[in-house]
């Protein structure tokens, strides 16, 4: 078999398409290797979110071009986020790559490399999505498994390039989402996880429409044992039925995620994002009134276009108010094609950028430490995700998401064991096993 290599950057749904790309190529004749020097055909699954991200795919393909000249039959791949937004700017960039595939043509995939084998050079960026077609999936090994239920955004915050290569929100069909969950736990995987650039708008766009709350009911209904997980919420999406799912179904864990991005109002409406502070606490708290021992964890941007140090200290005022469990940070990174890239008179100086993230950072730190200790003396559930031999170690995560390290000389990856809490680090607590 032929040897296929993906470097996969950015978001969970990044690397679900990954897994998917695995198995088309699979069915091609296209074994996985982790050794891209081997590989017959290299793929760079990219991220737009932030400069960064971009520079580092460009970067990794600049290598892989100069391996071609060793070695011509070589194909290289441009997929994700950045090949939806660049399109055919990417071969003018890097005439050695064969193929440039947007986000929307995932599954346009085996008919592409066909062509590209024949010694074709092709662009398929097309916004239309290419009609889902049912394939096999190669998961990375592990006890989670990430399932897409819907893809895109509707909400065009003026900072976020998303609307632009994932495009408008699209939901899957009820059908193939139900299946795919199925076989993942015939599989051996013990939680599933829903994917959704706004998670919680699942079903909108249905002609017989079924929303969230329905789709987590008929996955809990699925027999056996194991959790159910849905990121990311948008804060005003979500619904009073949304909170009560969670609280009646037993497999659904205790956990939100849901980015408030600032904690000012003027800024958050220069975001383009449809609440306030008041209303995105009236949320925290409806939900932490609702649900004990959820966890609700959130993004925020430091630096945003004409951001005030007031502004910002809003920011770290409303991580302490809203005890958020655990945030998700970046400075601002401004993205071509966005509304607020073109407020270039507003950009807020690097330094002061790097300053205010580093604040935020530490803030975040306490905020954590300061969740986490609450659960010291707690029986808590484990479900257990690795063993690491050489320390004598297990890790899990509790239902609300909370790592936990265990002392333990046995292998129990995918069991569900109870662990009680003994002490609390920034980032992860320490148990001990219930026997």
């Amino acid at each position: 078999m032929k040897k296929v290599y993906i470097e996969t950057m950015g978001c969970q749904m990044n690397k679900s398409d990954a897994e998917r790309m695995y198995g088309m190529l699979d069915y091609l004749g296209y074994e996985q290797t982790e050794e891209p020097k081997k590989a017959d055909m290299l793929i760079i699954n990219t991220c737009s979110i932030r400069q960064l991200s971009e520079d580092k795919a460009y970067s990794a393909i600049g290598v892989w071009g100069k391996w071609k000249k060793n070695k011509p039959d070589l194909k290289i791949i441009f997929s994700g986020c950045v090949a939806q937004q660049d399109g055919i700017n990417v071969l003018k960039r890097a005439p050695y790559v064969d193929l440039v595939i947007g986000t929307q043509r995932l599954y346009e995939l085996p008919e592409l490399v066909k062509k590209i084998e024949n010694g074709e050079r092709i662009v398929s960026c097309d916004e239309k999505p290419f009609a889902e077609s049912s394939i096999k999936i190669n998961r990375a090994k592990s006890v989670n498994a990430w399932v897409p239920i819907m893809e895109g955004c509707n909400n065009f915050c003026t900072y976020c390039i998303v609307p632009y290569t994932r495009g408008r929100e699209r939901s899957r069909k009820p059908e193939l989402i139900i299946n795919e969950v199925k076989q993942a736990l015939a599989d051996g995987f013990k939680e599933i996880t829903l994917l959704g650039q706004n998670v919680d708008s699942y079903g909108k766009d249905l002609e017989d429409y079924q929303n969230l709350s329905w789709l987590l009911t008929q996955i809990n209904n699925i027999d056996g044992k194991f959790r159910i997980r849905f990121v990311t919420s948008y804060p005003t999406d979500i619904t009073e039925e949304l909170i009560n799912t969670v609280i009646e179904l037993d497999k659904v864990c205790e956990y939100f995620h849901i980015p408030m991005q600032s904690g000012d109002d003027y800024i958050l409406k220069k975001m383009n994002r449809r609440y306030d502070y008041k209303t995105y606490k009236e949320i925290c708290e409806n939900i932490r009134n609702k649900i004990p021992d959820v966890t609700i964890t959130s993004d925020f941007i430091a630096g945003f276009p004409g951001e005030t140090e007031e502004q910002f200290q809003n920011t770290l005022k409303a991580m302490t108010e809203l005890e958020l469990d655990y945030s998700n940070t970046a400075a601002y990174s401004p993205r071509k094609g966005t509304v607020a890239a073109k407020w270039v008179d507003l950009y807020v100086p690097e330094d002061i950028k790097t300053d205010r993230l580093a604040r935020l950072n530490e803030h975040n730190r306490e905020c954590c430490l300061k969740s986490n200790q609450k659960f010291i003396g707690r029986n808590m559930e484990v479900l257990i995700e690795k063993f690491e031999s050489d320390k004598n170690i297990i890790t899990g995560r509790t239902r609300n998401n909370k790592i936990v390290h265990i002392p333990y000389n046995r292998d129990l990856t995918g069991e569900f064991i109870e662990a009680k809490i003994t002490s609390a680090r920034t980032w992860y607590l320490r148990g001990e096993l219930v026997e």
